[in-house]
């Protein structure tokens, strides 16, 4: 029998899930529900605050069959296959590891084909500014003429390292830390999900040393 940690296993599925961020969600919702996608977005923040979960949804969103007032459905088979990591169409990249020019330029060279079941392609670059400087150079060949059917999530925790002819192509949204009052309520309905009902008060100790990352909180927990 496996288990399943529960920062996976409760990741939020619509924008509406995610917690602490409604000034990018809201704005990212309208986005999709008015066909508005933006070619390239930097998402930056302290870590466990929901980038690439937020990044995830919006894959689900702009390529869902039957999208609910800029939300996914998560009923049809793309947003499903998603969800289980199946989508050829959503493609991650840990920019820790995989950082060089190589890298890169084989995303230039596959971002022309097609998407293979939805309308976009969608490249997510988990830890971005962690790119080289001949990686951030071969990339931005791409930003700056990108095919209609692609989209680039670039995610750090360090956006300072991100270069300013990079980020100035992207549209950027700042991710905040959690409200220890939110993860608690987050925490809490995590519990009753799962079973049991611990005290107020210990769920306010388990957030308290996470300093507003949410994923820290439900590893805790």
């Amino acid at each position: 029998m496996t288990t399943q940690v529960l920062y996976r296993k409760c990741r939020p599925s619509t924008f509406q899930e995610i917690i602490g961020q409604e000034h990018v969600t809201t704005v990212l919702k309208q986005a999709v529900k008015q066909g508005r996608i933006s070619h390239a977005y930097l998402f930056s923040g302290p870590r466990g605050t929901g980038k690439t979960t937020t990044a995830r949804v919006i894959a689900k969103a702009i390529n869902c069959l039957d999208p609910q007032d800029g939300e996914p459905d998560n009923i049809c088979a793309l947003c499903k296959n998603v969800a289980l990591g199946r989508s050829m169409d959503l493609i991650e990249m840990d920019a820790a590891s995989t950082r060089g020019i190589d890298d890169i330029r084989s995303i230039r060279e596959k971002v022309h084909f097609a998407p293979t079941e939805g309308k976009y392609k969608v490249y997510i670059l988990d830890e971005a500014h962690m790119l080289t400087s001949a990686a951030f150079n071969a990339l931005l060949k791409t930003l700056e003429e990108p095919p209609e059917h692609v989209v680039f999530v670039l995610a750090t925790t360090e956006s300072h390292h991100i270069p300013l002819t990079i980020a100035s192509r992207c549209q950027r949204f700042d991710f905040r830390r959690i409200p220890s009052s939110e993860a608690v309520e987050r925490l809490a309905e995590i519990c009753r999900a799962e079973g049991f009902a611990p005290e107020p008060e210990a769920l306010r100790l388990v957030v308290q040393p996470t300093q507003g990352s949410l994923r820290d909180a439900e590893n805790l927990l």
